[in-house]
Formats: structure tokens, C-alpha cells, sequence
């Protein structure tokens, strides 16, 4: 299933935004580590950080809201 999605942060200056912390990431695309999640059609990034703190919620398949 192909759809257009919103990537956070500022897009000319190639940084990711975790959206449950903030962190900020260099370099073009989000780390290797960072988790991607799709919520109401749109594309959020979790830092590495988030993602293990939150691991079973995002399994579960729970929308960020919820944790």
C-alpha cells in the first residue's frame, strides 16, 4: 500500500525529530536505530531510546497516544 506521508522535523536541513522525546538526529534519513510508525496516516519516528522504553506498546500495535 503505497501513501504520500509527512516525515517530521524541518525537511531542508536533513534533521529527524523523535515524536514522543524531541531528540534530534544529523544525516540524511533517520538512524538505523529509530523505529517508524505509521498513526492516522502519518509517519512518525522514534529514537532508539523510545522505542525500547515502549517496545510492547508498539507491538501491540497501540497508537503513541496511549503511552
Amino acid at each position: 500500500m503505497d501513501e504520500e506521508t509527512d516525515q517530521p522535523g524541518d525537511p531542508g536541513s536533513g534533521r529527524m525529530r523523535c515524536a514522543r522525546c524531541g531528540t534530534t538526529a544529523e544525516g540524511e534519513g533517520p538512524p538505523p536505530t529509530w523505529l517508524c510508525s505509521v498513526e492516522n496516516g502519518t509517519r512518525q519516528y522514534f529514537c532508539d531510546a523510545c522505542a525500547r522504553a515502549h517496545i510492547r506498546s508498539i507491538e501491540s500495535r497501540l497508537d503513541a497516544d496511549w503511552w
